[in-house]
């Protein structure tokens, strides 16, 4: 397989070393996968800026102005609580944007058959009015507009396993019935929203799915999660992309967070998503890392993702498994409430 490889070396200029969202991540990602003899087997690039126009058809214009005036400002500043800027991170923020975009771009140009964009300021928590949840830019929603404005592209599958809600890409495309939105998060965590009934507005009503998890599942859970609800969703949306927000923070080593997958686990959810797009949409897809605050974990994580791209059957999980001795929590219940919501027929095992 050919897999287009997208970051830029600028990258680490957004930064505040006191915060969960460092340079840091990006370097130990890169480290990892230059270790592990992965860069060299894609596609590199290098990202190029998003331009006005593909920005403008997620976000606000008083929003960007927000941005840009704050440029000029000769210290780092924050938007809120959890979200900073510094003089030079509307520029950075445009290049993450545009990485996402020019992955997008080869997999639907043919020029690969699959793509990683390695970008940060992550992006899934920005909604089109304001930067929130360490995000500035909603790089995802972005490229997927780019998707359909540049390449005729009618329907496409967002899944996001982050462990927070992507209030930002649902809120991109709440009314949009061109767009599948799919979030699996745990729930109460930041930002607090995405439960069970928040499924889309209007002629779009079903076109967002939240699965809300109780904090304590770990892989069986998320297996059952793609097998019972994200497989039969795709299958009846049929696709012609798939865009996968990948956090690494659902990790049961991650700080941020109280979930218990493993690394196995995550290359579990990464082989199915790359199964729906071989299935339905010719493997077009494409993963854009979002959060991961333990850095082995994220590492680890992304050059495991690499390996199912580039159709190794490698799974590298130095950490193992959570090693605390508590069982799975139970995931039917939850199963069957969005299966029921969201009109797919019962399966064995759905809670009455």
């Amino acid at each position: 397989m050919t897999t287009i490889y997208v970051t830029h070396p600028r990258y680490p200029e957004h930064d505040f070393p006191q915060h969960p969202e460092h340079a840091g991540r990006i370097r130990a990602v890169w480290r990892r996968l230059d270790a592990a003899g992965l860069t060299s087997r894609m596609n590199a690039v290098t990202a190029t800026p998003a331009t006005d126009d593909m920005l403008l058809a997620v976000h606000a214009q008083g929003y960007l102005r927000l941005l840009e005036r704050l440029s000029a400002q000769q210290r780092t500043v924050l938007l809120d609580a959890d979200t900073y800027a510094t003089p030079t991170s509307y520029e950075i923020a445009r290049l993450a944007a545009g990485g996402v975009v020019r992955a997008v771009d080869a997999v639907l140009r043919g020029d690969a058959n699959n793509g990683l964009a390695v970008v940060r300021p992550p992006g899934h928590h920005a909604v089109p009015q304001s930067g929130m949840g360490f995000c500035l830019l909603s790089n995802i929603a972005i490229a997927a507009r780019y998707a359909q404005q540049q390449h005729g592209v009618e329907r496409i599958l967002i899944v996001d396993y982050d462990v927070h809600h992507g209030n930002g890409t649902e809120a991109a495309f709440y009314d949009d019935s061109t767009v599948l939105f799919v979030s699996t998060h745990q729930f109460p965590l930041y930002p607090g929203t995405g439960t069970l009934h928040d499924v889309g507005s209007g002629p779009a009503t079903g076109f967002t799915v939240n699965v809300p998890i109780p904090g304590g599942h770990s892989d069986g859970s998320y297996a059952a999660i793609f097998e019972h609800i994200i497989w039969p969703l795709a299958e009846r949306f049929a696709p012609q992309l798939v865009l996968v927000s990948a956090g690494y923070d659902g990790h049961w080593a991650d700080p941020l967070a109280g979930m218990r997958l493993s690394l196995a686990g995550y290359d579990h959810l990464a082989r199915e998503l790359l199964n729906i797009a071989e299935r339905l949409c010719d493997g077009k897809i494409d993963f854009v890392i979002e959060g991961g605050y333990n850095l082995d974990v994220l590492s680890y994580g992304v050059g495991n993702l690499a390996h199912v791209l580039l159709g190794d059957p490698e799974v590298d999980d130095p950490l193992g498994p959570p090693d605390d001795g508590r069982a799975e929590p139970d995931i039917a219940s939850l199963i069957a409430q969005v299966r029921t919501i969201h009109n797919l027929p019962s399966v064995s095992g759905d809670a009455p």
